[in-house]
């Protein structure tokens, strides 16, 4: 169901997402970090009864699509030459452009630099390689951390299927049948970061919904997440949109 409101001069578009197993009788506001609304509100919950609560929230809610457009106009379009800095696994490296005639697209980590091989100089080639690098390092690190976090919560029987999928806007998701989907992107993130979401769906195997229960499964399994997630949505732009 789609929705929107008026804040001065501005127009803020919503998405109700209905949880029918929802406990709680709140409706509760998300702003994603490119600036999108999202609205959960229990199927008792009326049309009406949504819209108000949104219209209670608008100030806040406008602040945070805000900063999250602010946030995306520095959010500079990759070039792919050679300096540019790449972030893997929370660290920063450089690109290196090597030129190597007649040669396949490949890449790889030397020291501090990624570097990609290309047969001609071609940007887009460079994009790429890179693109099937990090979704290559992608597959084993999440693979990995899914596999290991799996294996130490007592209602996760067995790993899950998983499946890498490139989004805009979301780090993953649990569907109903157990399956995970985790960006690849995300590999560049903090390895503290890629656990938290790793964990954030697995508790979805247990809690699907973002009832105070989930959060206090969470909290259960990773004290303090809350500072983690802040710094992963500080550094979500930047690795989403590269």
């Amino acid at each position: 169901m789609q929705g929107s409101i008026h804040y001065g001069e501005h127009v803020l578009p919503y998405e109700v997402r209905i949880q029918p197993g929802r406990s709680s009788q709140r409706v509760a506001i998300h702003v994603e970090p490119d600036g999108r609304i999202f609205v959960d509100a229990p199927e008792t919950a009326s049309e009406k009864e949504i819209n108000q609560a949104v219209k209670v929230r608008a100030r806040w809610i406008f602040g945070h699509v805000a900063a999250a457009k602010e946030r995306l106009r520095h959010v500079l379009p990759r070039e792919y030459v050679s300096g540019e800095s790449l972030m893997y696994l929370g660290r920063r490296y450089r690109l290196k452009v090597t030129l190597a005639v007649d040669s396949l697209v490949t890449a790889r980590m030397r020291g501090a630099f990624i570097e990609v091989l290309v047969p001609e100089s071609d940007p887009n080639l460079v994009r790429l390689g890179l693109r099937s690098w990090f979704r290559q390092r992608a597959r084993v690190v999440l693979t990995e951390r899914v596999q290991l976090m799996a294996a130490s919560l007592r209602w996760v029987s067995g790993t899950p299927p998983l499946r890498l999928l490139t989004m805009r806007s979301q780090w993953g998701s649990c569907s109903p049948a157990g399956r995970l989907t985790l960006n690849p992107q995300l590999v560049k993130a903090p390895r503290e970061c890629i656990d938290y979401v790793v964990l954030h769906e697995l508790c979805h195997l247990k809690e699907h919904n973002h009832t105070q229960r989930f959060y206090s499964l969470l909290e259960k399994q990773m004290p303090g997440y809350q500072a983690i997630k802040l710094r992963l949505d500080a550094i979500a732009d930047s690795l989403l949109n590269e």
